[in-house]
């Protein structure tokens, strides 16, 4: 299963590795799964980490080494045109994931967001960390 990883899982996960975020990741990462990561989420992550978090900048930065080989790393367009869909999105800030995650051809966005949560859209599928870890 391919698995795009959204901003706020990845910042639970590196902030918390014990979570139930990072759990999930990590199950994510073992095959026969296949995590992928955008390039937006990691500039969400910065931005988040540096205005939030600032005094653990060093645990973020570890992280994202720490992921750097296992994960599927995609250019993201904020431009990169309409997504049938994507309208049911409400936050617009998350709509270039979901077209990320659309173009890659995701099986699921691994997601704690609301706004992808309750889209009621069905491909890719939306689930919790919990709902992944659930999975077998």
């Amino acid at each position: 299963m391919r698995i795009l990883v959204d901003t706020n899982v990845l910042v639970s996960a590196a902030l918390f590795p014990k979570s139930v975020s990072a759990q999930a990741f990590m199950k994510a990462a073992a095959p026969p799964n296949k995590v992928v990561v955008c390039d937006y989420s990691l500039d969400e992550m910065r931005r988040v980490f540096n205005r939030k978090f600032p005094h653990r900048l060093h645990e973020l930065e570890s992280f994202i080494s720490s992921i750097a080989t296992s994960a599927e790393w995609l250019a993201t367009s904020v431009q990169n045109g309409f997504v049938k869909g994507e309208t049911a999105i409400r936050d617009i800030n998350d709509r270039p994931i979901f077209r990320a995650a659309v173009g890659a051809n995701v099986n699921a966005i691994l997601t704690g967001d609301k706004d992808f949560l309750e889209s009621g859209l069905t491909y890719p599928r939306m689930l919790t960390p919990s709902d992944f870890l659930q999975l077998q």
